[in-house]
């Protein structure tokens, strides 16, 4: 069975779901999704900055409002139990956890442990960290050892 970690910062949509799970056409996928809330992610500033980049600016002055810390753990624990629940509906293998703190070293672990052969990463587009190569997929790509494979979520 082909195993691969899956780095989310929401739920998934359907729409997510179908196109992770149809990645490698019928083999059959084990997932180990791990959730970082998005209020524990970067400063509320660059955020702000991703938001008015994509013309929210509605959502760049709330960025403030986003859950952080405990507040942001069951929001989180509820988008997880859902996408797992996603997952599972289409026949495949899922589990998955919260990532609160250090989620590279996180995934790096969660890697070996399992064995996996890719990590995907599926986000909202964060252009400022991109753009210095410190998002998730980026700075992963040097240190796990394994494929790593960018997406961007689809919006709800």
């Amino acid at each position: 069975m082909f195993t691969s970690v899956l780095m989310i910062e929401k739920a998934l949509t359907p729409e997510d779901v179908e196109f992770v799970t149809t990645l490698h056409g019928d083999q059959q996928v084990s997932f180990v999704v791990l959730m970082q809330p998005r209020g524990d992610q970067a400063d509320v500033l660059l955020r702000a900055i991703d938001d008015v980049a994509f013309g929210e600016l509605r959502e760049a002055a709330q960025e403030g409002e986003e859950p952080e810390g405990r507040e942001a753990r069951h929001p989180a624990e509820v988008a997880l139990a859902h996408t797992i629940t996603a997952l599972r509906a289409t026949g495949s293998e899922a589990t998955g956890q919260i990532v609160e703190q250090t989620p590279l070293d996180r995934l790096k672990a969660v890697v070996e442990d399992t064995k996996a052969d890719e990590v995907v990463v599926l986000t909202e587009p964060h252009y400022v960290e991109e753009f210095f190569h410190r998002d998730w997929a980026s700075r992963a790509r040097h240190q796990v050892g394994v494929p790593v494979l960018k997406l961007f979520a689809h919006s709800e």
